[in-house]
Parts: structure tokens; C-alpha cells; sequence
């Protein structure tokens, strides 16, 4: 170890002054401690600050023996576990945790930075403190709710416990320092407790797993355990926090994509029932490692590998010791590409920490004995780096430090005497991993290249004939389908286009079709797939970029034909807007479409580069906008990421932000030609402004795929001297109809990019022959006195989306006074089924055979009449049954107050969403919403009942 380094004495000698005397007065007696303190206080400002802060703990750690040796593995859960003797309740708990992790913290890091312990043993600890701090914090709440809500037992009585899977590093007893812990919770089998107040299983464990992740995470005045990251389950955020067995072999199974697979090499459990634990491991290996050779993986790793060299390309990311050239990442992603592609033929492959797998590569002959003891060499120095960063200040960083004084501080605690020599040796360690990872990923890829000879010669034309048959047959196309499949292509090749292609265009072509071939030749459906994915390849072949993405991005490929196999409404986007192709490259935001704040901030940040003013660019962006995430929606449903409840929440929120975008866009234009409007009320100038009013699917958070805008236009001038501030002022009135046109306008006018959405005013005071936007006052005075029935229905369905945001307020309230009026329950039943009695006569599906989701007897609008009439009928009495305007919280409401029962608002909520669910599903697969009779059958009986019943009685 160099001198301790003038620059670093200084900030040593303070961290020495504070010292408590009981702290100066053990180390007399510990000599080998007292030489290595400097050292350790000038690599680590964390164990300085701690020791300073918690008088005696340095006393504790050198009487108890605990700095000389490594821990036993009953070590820790026996210290927490007397800890844990005295909590009392939860803040004791959080306390006592964040007090050990501190103590077992400062105990790691000072014999880490001491040289005292070898790399693999500063891992491993700080693995068992984190399985440690998870088990204590678990077991304490497992036997608070306990208490209250007794045992969980399954259908046989039999008890069980939450299953803690660790993931990554976690899972792989390879911790670093700050580290956050990849968590899943699961349990065994639904049921549910067996005490004084009982809980269904699920319920029980997501409290106890709420309650364990606060325990960890939740940063107090001690500071936090661990950062708790549940994003790998099921899902990520959207999924619930707890599932069952079945449930998570069921979605491994149908809808788990390679990363996860990347990430469940790893996992194991930690805490919790760990035999229950184990089991659940069996149950999903077959998901993590295949049988046999799985270069269907290699397009994904492969994808993940451009990946990791695109981030390695940003600027800075030289400095990342994780993910930068030559960094952790790139020895793993070594490690682990192996286990992917042949983890499920090799058993000593199916390991999860890193350096066994790369000995097992070895002995393989996979790597040589100089690549594996360069590749040990280098991860050992890679993660020592990353930890003493990191037990700097306990802080999450894998980032080189640019000040010099933090240098001299990274390389001393390296046993470097200066910068340079440290960051010299550091930079030979990555260049030989770097070195290695390139060169295994090119002898992948050749491997992957000569399996595809046979096919790029069919698709050449090479190969023809009946030969060209059985080549696609033994490739893996079915005897019946292979035929077909070489007729399909021989039609392609013949288009007129492919003789119009540049060179470049031509040999992208001809390299993907191989892959194309190679990717639909297990699909069940290979003949119904491929017309689509040609058709799309002929309206990209002339722009070669397309043709470049989807050839150098296997997943991309692989995402374009799982989402062309499931729905031909999204291969008819993606043929319509290739633009679209782009979001293939990334799987997870593909399948992770945004919340209503992310969408507002992505669609500004594709507006920032927009000249204000320039409607042309400013309309094609909103296009794109939209068609980005109605596709990624799109492909989460039919993926079965998103339940139906979500798919609408998205498409909905979709449409706010390009109505609210929209409006933004059209006042800014008419107030810098016209000024702002003005207004005189009581002596008082006010700045009045316009709302729009969702009705319908808008106004139900109920939008669909392709679903048109039912739109009211409100605004809020009265009084005197209505009119604009500008040099060429307009009467307000006429103000916001200009508007309002512009706004209808934007969203409807064709371009090349499509338009955004079809609008229906026909809703607004008056119908067609209404004025376009009405002051709300006019509108609560039509609602009043000459408002129909059906238009008090659609009333019910309706809230502000847009707009000026304070107008909010004032639309609920007279919405809401609308809806309470007192009626004529009588009258009103007959008014309303006679309106039901009308649109079946007008709209019904005749063939008896059939039946229409919405409109045939007990589906949609039948529902949605019953509610209705029940909110219309009751509200004066029941206020709180008018809060709402979509159907499912609007049934709630009203069992809620005893209008319907339990069991009628559960039953129609469930049939509603299922009718809701099919119908997205026929549109995607570019179907009408129409289905044989049969098929809800028992759901519409049901609905039929419950309308004789509370409609015709």
C-alpha cells in the first residue's frame, strides 16, 4: 500500500479529531487497526462520517472481533435477530434496521478498503446483510399481520409464506456497495387467512410486501437499507405486487420475453418460505433455460449487445466502470449469453454467479485458460473499483470521478500512488475484456450466419422448385404450409418493385428475408403472416433504412412479427406509417406505453424543435405522437400486458394530451392576431377561456382503437364589453367559435401522416343546428328547459378533458346540478326504454345468428341505459352516484347506495369489461365488433334479466 498521499492527511487528521474517546482508547489495544485507519478514513468520507456519528461503534466492532475476520453465514441474522428483541413497533423497526445496516456497513467497507478481505467475501457479505435486513423486516411484519388477520393456508388448510425471489446481482451473491436489491414477491396458492379478521391471500401479501418494502426503502433520519427496485416482476409497475405460482408460470409461459429470461438466471429466493421458494424455482426453469439450443435467444442478446455499444457510445460513458468499454456489464452479458443459448443442455451453465460460469466456459474450450484468467482478473479489479467508489460516500455511482482530489482518493484506496498509474492499469484491465467480448459475439454471429446458407439461397433463387419446398421444410415450415410459403415468396420476387431497388436496398433485402423465413418457420400461422409482412416490405423497400433496421435488429424483426402474427389492424399501421418501425428497436417501451404525465412530456419534447407558428410540422408531430402510442398500447393489449380497464386509460389519455396540445396550439395563434379576451362583470375585468367537454367513450374513459371525439365547446364570457385586447379585436362569442373551428380544424384535416381523430359536435345545445361552442351559462340554461332525455344520458358520460383547466370546476357543478334535478321515475323509465326500443329498431344486427357487442341485445348500450336511468332517477336523493362519469365507478356508486345490488353491479361491471375487452380485440384483428350469438350467451341473459327486471317492472 503507497504513503498516505499529503493531499488526503488533512481531511484523515479531522476524521481523527472526531473520534469519540472511547473509539481512540479501544484502538490501543487493536495495533493492526490503528495502522489501517488512515487508510480506511482516507478512502471512505461514509465510515469517517459514521464513526463520528455514532459514538462507540468502532468500540463495538473491535471488542466484538467482528473487524478481524470474515462473518460466519449465521452471523448477521443472529445479531439482527437480538436487535430485533427490542422493536416494539414500527418506527423501532426502522430504526433498528437502518442502525445495522449502518454498523455492518461501515464493518465491510473498512475491511474491504483495508485489504483484508478478498473481493468475493466484500460481495458476499453484503448480499447476506441485504437477505438479512429483507428476512428480519418480513418475519416482524409477517407476525404483526399475523396477529390481526391469523395464517394464510390454501384450499387444504395448509400453511405458507411469502416467497422473496432476489434478482441480478442480488440473486447472484454479487452485491456492490450501494446497490439497489431487485425484488419479486409470489406466494403459493389463493386462499385465505385463518384469523378473527380473515384476508384473501393476495391481499394479505401485498400488505405484508407493502409493508416490507417501506421497512427497506423509506429514507428516515437514519438514512434507508436498501433502494428496493420491484420493476423485474411480472408487468414491472403495472402488474400487482404479489402472484401466485400459477399465475407467474402462466405469464412466464405465454408472454415472458428474453430479458426476462436474461434476468431470471439469477433468481432465487432470499427470505420468506424459502422451501416454498424452491419450488417455484422448479416450476419456472423451464421457462429460463430451453432444452435445447436456443439461437431464437440470439436476435434478442444480440440486440441487448448494440445496445450495451449504442450507451458505450454516449458521451461520458467511457468513465462508467459498469457499463462503459470493457465494464461489468460486458463480462456478465459473456457469462450470460452462454447460459442463455445453451444453459438448457449443460447443467453446470445453469449457475447463477459469474465467475463459476466462466471457469465452466473454460473447461467448455468455449474460452481459453487466458480469457478466462483475464476475464476473473478483470472482474475482480471491476467490481473492487465499483465498490471503493461507491463506499466513498455511499452513494450509487459506478461513474470515474473528473476531480482531482476524488482521483488521488479512487486511486490511493486502488493501492496506487497517483491517477495515473491507477487509471493506466485500470484502462489495460478493460481493453482485455473489451477485447474477449468482441470477439465472442463474432464467432456468435458467424455461427448464427451459417445456419441461414440453405435460406438465402431459396430466397435468391439459388434454390427452387421442390427443392426450394424442402428446404422450407426442413427449416421448420409445416409439409402442408411449405408450398404455399414458396409460392408467397416467389409472388414477391416477381413484384415489379424489387426490379426498381437500388443496390443497397436490394442486398438489405435479400439479407433479411433469410431471417424473415428463419423467424416464421415454427409459427402456427406462417401462410396468414407472411402477405402481411410482405406487404409491408413492398411499401419499404424504396427507403433502405427501413429494410437496414429491421435487418440489423433481429428483435425488431422478432417484435414486427409477433405483433403482424396477432393483429392485422397493427400490421395495417405499421404498413400505413413505417415510421412506426422504430419503436420495434425497444421492446420494453414498446410494451410499457406512458402515464398521462410521461405522454404530455414526450409529446413536448417532440414539439420543442417546432418553429412556433408552422401548423404544417406542428400537425405531423401530433400525428406521430399519436400513432407511437396507440401502437404501443396496441401491442400491450394484444401482448395481454394491459387489461382492458388500462387499454382505455391509455387511449384516453392519449387524446387529452393532443386535445389539450391542440388547444394550446389554436389560442396562441388567434391571441397574437387577435389579443386575449376580455370581459366586464360587476366592475371586475376577467379573462375568459374555453373548455372542452369529452362526452360519449371521451367522456367514459372508455376510447377504443380508431373511436371518433364527441366534443361540447364551452366558454365562460358574460357580462359587458365581451372582447379582445389586440389591435384587430373580436367579439368574444366570435373569438372562441374561431377557435373552436381551428381546434375541429387540426384534428380532422387529412395529411400525410393521417389524421388525428374524426369529431362529433352533434352532442353540443341544439344538435347540428346549434351554435359550434355555447358560454356555460346558455348550456345550463338548455340543459334546464329544453334538454331531451337522452341528452340528460349523455350528461351522465361527460367531463371537461381540456381546455382552460379552471373551467373544470364550474362544468362538474353544472353537470352536476343537471343530473340531481328531481324527475318523473316513471316517466323517465318509459322515456328511456323507449329510446332503447328506438335504436334496436334502427341499429340491431338482424341475423339472430350474430350479435353486436354494443348495440344487440344485453351488450354494451343496454348496460349502460340501466345506469343511466338509475343515475338520473336517484341522484337528487344520491348525490355522491353523480361523481363519475365512467360506467364501471358509476355501478360501484350505485350499489354503494343500495340502488343495485352488490351482486347486479359486480355481475354488469364484469360483463361490461369483458364486452369492452372483445371489442378491442375485434378491431385489432381487423374484425367488426360483431360475434356468434353463442358466445355470451350466458352474459347477455343475464343483462337481459336485470333490464326486465329494473326496467320494464
Amino acid at each position: 500500500m503507497p504513503p498516505l498521499p499529503p493531499a488526503l492527511r488533512e481531511e484523515v487528521q479531522r476524521a481523527l479529531e472526531h473520534l469519540h474517546e472511547d473509539d481512540r482508547s479501544a484502538l490501543e489495544a487493536h495495533a493492526q487497526a490503528a495502522e489501517a485507519l488512515p487508510r480506511v478514513l482516507a478512502a471512505s468520507p461514509f465510515v469517517a462520517e459514521s464513526l463520528a456519528r455514532q459514538p462507540g461503534l468502532l468500540q463495538d466492532l473491535l471488542e466484538q472481533g467482528d473487524l478481524f475476520a470474515p462473518y460466519a453465514d449465521t452471523a448477521l441474522p443472529e445479531r439482527l435477530r437480538a436487535g430485533l428483541e427490542e422493536v416494539g413497533d414500527e418506527t423501532d423497526l426502522l430504526r433498528v434496521l437502518r442502525r445495522f445496516r449502518r454498523r455492518e456497513m461501515v464493518r465491510i467497507a473498512w475491511r474491504d478498503l483495508a485489504g483484508w478481505a478478498e473481493t468475493s467475501e466484500t460481495l458476499r457479505e453484503l448480499t447476506w446483510l441485504a437477505e438479512t435486513c429483507v428476512a428480519g423486516a418480513l418475519d416482524w411484519w409477517d407476525a404483526e399481520l399475523s396477529r390481526r388477520h391469523g395464517t394464510p393456508r390454501d384450499a387444504q388448510g395448509q400453511a405458507f409464506g411469502l416467497v422473496v425471489l432476489g434478482m441480478g446481482k442480488l440473486g447472484g451473491h454479487e452485491l456492490n456497495f450501494s446497490s439497489d436489491i431487485d425484488l419479486i414477491f409470489a406466494f403459493e396458492e389463493d386462499g385465505e387467512t385463518d384469523g378473527p379478521k380473515p384476508l384473501e391471500n393476495s391481499e394479505y401479501f401485498t400488505r405484508l410486501g407493502q409493508r416490507l418494502i417501506r421497512a427497506i426503502n423509506q429514507l428516515t433520519e437514519d438514512g434507508f437499507v436498501f433502494r428496493v427496485d420491484m420493476r423485474l416482476r411480472p408487468w414491472g409497475d403495472e402488474g400487482p405486487l404479489v402472484m401466485t405460482f400459477d399465475q407467474m408460470e402462466t405469464y412466464y409461459t405465454l408472454h415472458g420475453r428474453e430479458w426476462e429470461r436474461y434476468a431470471m438466471i439469477k433468481a432465487r429466493p432470499i427470505a420468506g418460505d424459502l422451501a416454498a421458494g424452491e419450488r417455484l424455482m422448479r416450476q419456472l426453469h423451464p421457462f429460463v433455460y430451453r432444452r435445447y439450443l436456443d439461437y431464437g435467444a440470439f436476435g434478442q442478446l444480440r440486440e441487448m449487445k448494440a445496445m450495451i455499444e449504442r450507451e458505450m457510445a454516449k458521451k461520458g460513458m467511457v468513465d462508467n466502470v459498469k457499463l462503459g468499454p470493457g465494464g461489468i456489464r460486458e463480462v456478465e452479458f459473456i457469462g450470460q449469453v452462454f447460459q442463455l443459448l445453451r444453459g438448457g443442455r449443460e447443467k453446470p451453465l445453469q449457475q447463477r454467479g459469474i465467475l463459476p460460469i466462466l471457469r465452466v466456459l473454460g473447461e467448455d474450450e468455449i474460452l481459453s485458460a487466458e480469457e478466462v484468467e483475464q476475464l476473473i482478473h478483470g472482474y475482480d479489479v471491476l467490481r473492487r473499483v465499483e465498490n471503493r467508489l461507491q463506499a466513498a460516500r455511499d452513494q450509487q455511482t459506478q461513474l470515474l470521478p473528473e476531480e482531482a482530489h476524488e482521483r488521488l482518493r479512487l486511486a490511493f484506496a486502488m493501492g496506487y500512488a497517483s491517477w495515473d498509474e491507477f487509471i493506466a492499469a485500470f484502462n489495460h484491465v478493460r481493453a482485455q475484456v473489451h477485447r474477449i467480448f468482441r470477439r465472442v459475439f463474432r464467432v456468435l454471429e458467424a455461427d448464427q450466419g451459417e445456419e441461414r446458407n440453405l435460406l438465402a439461397e431459396v430466397c435468391s433463387g439459388l434454390v427452387t422448385g421442390e427443392a426450394a419446398t424442402a428446404a422450407l421444410c426442413a427449416e421448420g415450415f409445416a409439409t402442408a404450409d411449405a408450398p404455399r410459403v414458396n409460392e408467397l415468396l416467389h409472388t414477391f420476387l416477381s413484384e415489379r418493385l424489387l426490379r426498381t431497388l437500388s443496390d443497397t436496398a436490394r442486398e438489405r433485402l435479400f439479407g433479411l428475408l433469410p431471417r424473415l423465413l428463419a423467424r416464421l418457420a415454427n409459427e402456427p400461422r406462417a401462410v396468414e403472416i407472411l402477405p402481411r409482412v410482405f406487404e409491408l416490405l413492398t411499401r419499404i423497400g424504396g427507403r433502405s433504412v427501413y429494410l437496414a433496421l429491421l435487418l440489423e435488429n433481429p428483435p425488431a424483426l422478432d417484435q414486427l412479427v409477433r405483433l403482424t402474427a396477432a393483429s392485422p389492424w397493427i400490421a395495417e399501421q405499421l404498413t400505413r406509417h413505417p415510421i412506426l418501425l422504430d419503436e420495434l428497436l425497444d421492446a420494453r417501451s414498446l410494451y410499457a406505453p406512458p402515464g398521462p404525465a410521461e405522454l404530455r412530456e414526450e409529446l413536448s419534447a417532440m414539439l420543442a424543435n417546432v418553429p412556433e407558428g408552422d401548423m404544417e410540422r406542428q400537425m405531423d408531430e401530433l400525428r406521430r405522437f399519436k400513432q407511437i402510442n396507440v401502437l404501443r398500447v396496441a401491442a400491450a393489449d394484444i401482448m395481454d400486458v394491459l387489461p382492458v380497464m388500462k387499454v382505455s386509460d391509455h387511449l384516453t389519455w392519449i387524446a387529452e394530451a393532443l386535445l389539450d396540445e391542440v388547444h394550446r396550439e389554436a389560442k396562441a395563434e388567434f391571441v397574437a392576431r387577435h389579443g386575449t379576451p376580455r370581459c366586464q362583470l360587476d366592475g371586475l375585468t376577467h379573462t375568459p377561456g374555453l373548455a372542452v367537454i369529452g362526452y360519449g367513450k371521451l367522456g367514459g374513459i372508455e376510447l377504443g382503437y380508431g373511436s371518433d371525439l364527441d366534443l361540447v365547446f364551452l366558454h365562460d364570457s358574460m357580462g359587458e364589453q365581451q372582447e379582445t385586447d389586440g389591435e384587430r379585436p373580436l367579439d368574444n362569442a366570435q373569438f372562441f367559435a374561431r377557435l373552436t373551428q381551428k381546434m375541429i380544424l387540426r384534428l380532422t384535416t387529412q395529411t400525410p401522416g393521417g389524421l388525428l381523430y374524426e369529431v362529433d359536435t352533434r352532442l353540443r345545445p341544439d344538435g347540428a343546428a346549434g351554435l359550434l361552442v355555447s358560454s356555460l351559462t346558455a348550456f345550463e340554461d338548455y340543459q334546464r328547459e329544453h334538454a331531451w332525455t337522452w341528452e340528460h344520458q349523455a350528461l351522465c358520460r361527460a367531463r371537461w378533458v381540456a381546455g382552460e383547466a379552471r373551467l373544470k370546476g364550474a362544468f362538474e357543478a353544472v353537470r352536476e346540478a343537471i343530473l340531481r334535478l328531481p324527475r318523473d321515475t316513471e316517466k323517465l323509465r318509459r322515456e328511456v326504454v323507449e329510446m332503447r326500443e328506438k335504436m334496436r329498431a334502427e341499429l340491431d344486427q338482424k341475423d339472430p345468428a350474430k350479435f353486436h357487442l354494443k348495440t344487440g341485445p344485453g351488450g354494451l348500450t343496454d348496460i349502460e341505459f340501466i345506469v343511466q336511468y338509475h343515475l338520473l332517477a336517484h341522484a337528487h336523493a344520491h348525490p355522491q352516484i353523480v361523481r363519475f362519469s365512467d360506467n364501471i365507478r358509476q355501478l360501484e356508486d350505485l350499489a354503494a347506495a343500495g340502488l343495485l345490488t352488490a351482486e347486479e353491479s359486480t355481475s354488469l361491471a364484469e360483463i361490461y369489461r369483458r364486452l369492452r375487452d372483445r371489442g378491442h380485440r375485434l378491431v385489432l384483428e381487423g374484425r367488426k365488433t360483431l360475434v356468434d350469438a353463442s358466445e355470451f350467451a350466458e352474459e347477455r341473459a343475464y343483462v337481459r334479466e336485470v333490464w326486465a327486471r329494473r326496467m320494464l317492472a
